[in-house]
C-alpha cells in the first residue's frame, strides 16, 4: 500500500506533517518520523481540502465560447443541441479529458456530470484519477430505443472506486411525467441519484404553470423526484412553499451563479434555502455557459452575487469554502472534503507565496475571494498525486487533442 508524507505544511495555522496510507490520511502531526514511498517538500504551503463540483455538463468543454450572448432557449435549442447532435464518442472522451485537466488545474476532484455517450467520460475519469458521478442524461427528444439503451448501461455497469452513475432526466421542460417516473423507479432499482435542472428561468416557471397549474418544484414532488438521494442545478426561481418543499425533502440545491448571470436567469436565494437548512453546495455548470470550471471563481461568484439584493454578511466565505469542499463531498456519499485522519485523502497544497494570499489574515478568505488558480501547486486525489508543481501528466496531448477535435464545429 503506498504512502506519502507530506512535510511541513499549514494546517489551520500550525505547521504539521501529513501522512498518507493508500487512500486515507493515515496521521496528522508535527514532525511524524516515517519512511514513505514519497515525500512532499510542502514548506511554504497550506493544506485544505480541494472541491467538488456539484453541476457540470464536462464535454461541453469543446463548446466553450460557441454559442455566448444568448437567452437560454436560443442558446439551447438553435445552437448548443445542434451542435451536440454532431457529436461522436471520441469527441465526448477529448472533451471529458480537457474538463478534467481544467478541473484538476483549479483544485477539483469530483464532479457531478449530466451528458451523453457516458462510457467516454467514465474512461477519461478512471485514466485520470478524478472522482466523478456520471448521469445518464434523458430527455424524450431521444426516443424510447436510445432511452431503454441508457437504462441498460445503467444496471449493467458496477461502480468503481472512482465512478459512479446517476440518473439524469434533463429538465421540466424537456422529460414528460412518465419519463420522470421511470426514472425514479430506474434510481431506485439501481440504488443511485437523481440530477436533474429545475427552477432555472421565469419562462420555465410560467410555462410549468401554465402546462401543469402548479410551479416545477411541485412538479417533481408529485411526481417522487425529491429526494435526499437529488441534486438539483440552479433552483433560481423559488417560492417560499417551494423552499419548503426542497428543505423537507432534503434535496443538494447547487446554485451555478456564473452560469446564471451570463444566461440572465437570475439571483439565487441563499438565505430563501439556507436559513431553511436546505444543504446549498456549488456548481460550475458546463463551459458553454461559464465559461470555464474553476470552483474557486464559483465560490466568489457565490458569496458576492448572494450579497448584491441581502446584506454584507449573507453567504461569509467560511460558509462558501464549506459549499464547496466538506458540504459537496457529502451531498454525493464521499467520505472527504476534510483533511482528517480517516478521511479519504483528496487535499490541496497551497502556494502560500503566490501573490493573491500575500498578506494572509485571512486563509479562507482569501481563497474564496482573492485567489486563482496558479495559487495551486499540487492536487492530491484518492491519495493519489495529479498535479505537483502546476503540471498535470499529458497536459499538452490532451490539449493538442481538444483543438483538433473542436475544429469540426467552426
Amino acid at each position: 500500500m503506498k504512502t506519502i508524507l507530506i512535510k511541513g505544511t499549514m494546517l489551520n495555522g500550525k505547521v504539521v506533517d501529513v501522512l498518507i496510507k493508500g487512500n486515507k490520511f493515515e496521521d496528522i502531526a508535527p514532525n511524524i518520523n516515517a519512511i514513505a514511498d514519497e515525500e512532499i517538500d510542502a514548506r511554504g504551503t497550506a493544506i485544505i481540502p480541494p472541491f467538488y463540483n456539484g453541476h457540470c455538463h464536462a464535454a461541453m468543454t469543446l463548446l466553450r465560447g460557441y454559442a455566448d450572448d444568448l437567452p437560454l432557449d436560443v442558446w439551447l435549442n438553435e445552437h448548443i443541441w445542434p451542435a451536440e447532435d454532431k457529436m461522436v464518442p471520441r469527441d465526448i472522451y477529448v472533451g471529458t479529458r480537457l474538463a478534467v485537466l481544467e478541473m484538476i488545474k483549479s483544485g477539483t476532484v469530483f464532479f457531478n456530470d449530466m451528458y451523453g455517450m457516458v462510457e467516454e467520460s467514465i474512461k477519461a475519469c478512471e485514466e485520470m484519477g478524478i472522482r466523478a458521478q456520471i448521469g445518464i442524461s434523458l430527455m424524450d427528444r431521444m426516443g424510447e430505443k436510445d432511452i431503454n439503451g441508457r437504462f441498460e448501461f445503467l444496471h449493467s455497469y458496477r461502480k468503481s472506486e472512482l465512478v459512479s452513475l446517476s440518473v439524469a432526466p434533463h429538465a421540466p421542460y424537456t422529460v414528460s411525467k412518465d419519463l420522470f417516473r421511470r426514472c425514479v423507479k430506474e434510481a431506485e432499482k439501481a440504488n443511485v441519484m437523481i440530477h436533474t435542472h429545475l427552477s432555472e428561468t421565469k419562462k420555465e416557471i410560467d410555462d410549468c404553470m401554465a402546462e401543469h397549474g402548479v410551479s416545477p418544484v411541485e412538479l417533481l414532488d408529485s411526481l417522487g423526484i425529491l429526494t435526499e438521494k437529488t441534486a438539483l442545478a440552479h433552483v433560481v426561481h423559488t417560492s417560499d412553499s417551494d423552499a419548503d418543499i426542497l428543505a423537507k425533502r432534503k434535496c443538494a440545491i447547487v446554485t451555478n451563479p456564473a452560469s446564471n448571470m451570463k444566461l440572465c436567469s437570475g439571483a439565487f436565494k441563499f438565505e430563501q434555502h439556507v436559513s431553511r437548512g436546505s444543504n446549498v453546495i456549488i456548481g460550475t455548470d458546463g463551459t458553454s455557459s461559464n465559461n470555464n470550471l474553476s470552483m474557486i471563481e464559483e465560490m466568489k461568484f457565490a458569496a458576492l452575487l448572494s450579497k448584491v439584493n441581502d446584506k454584507p454578511t449573507t453567504a461569509p466565505a467560511e460558509m462558501v469554502f464549506d459549499m464547496a469542499t466538506k458540504r459537496g463531498a457529502e451531498a454525493f456519499g464521499i467520505n472527504a472534503g476534510e483533511i482528517k485522519v480517516g478521511k479519504l485523502a483528496d487535499a490541496l497544497l497551497l502556494d502560500l507565496n503566490n501573490e493573491r494570499l500575500v498578506p494572509n489574515f485571512n486563509l479562507i478568505s482569501n481563497i474564496v475571494y482573492s485567489a486563482d488558480s496558479r495559487c495551486i501547486d499540487t492536487v492530491i486525489c484518492n491519495g493519489q498525486v495529479l498535479m505537483r508543481g502546476g503540471k498535470v501528466k499529458d497536459e499538452d496531448q490532451i490539449i493538442a487533442d481538444a483543438i483538433e477535435i473542436s475544429k469540426k464545429f467552426i
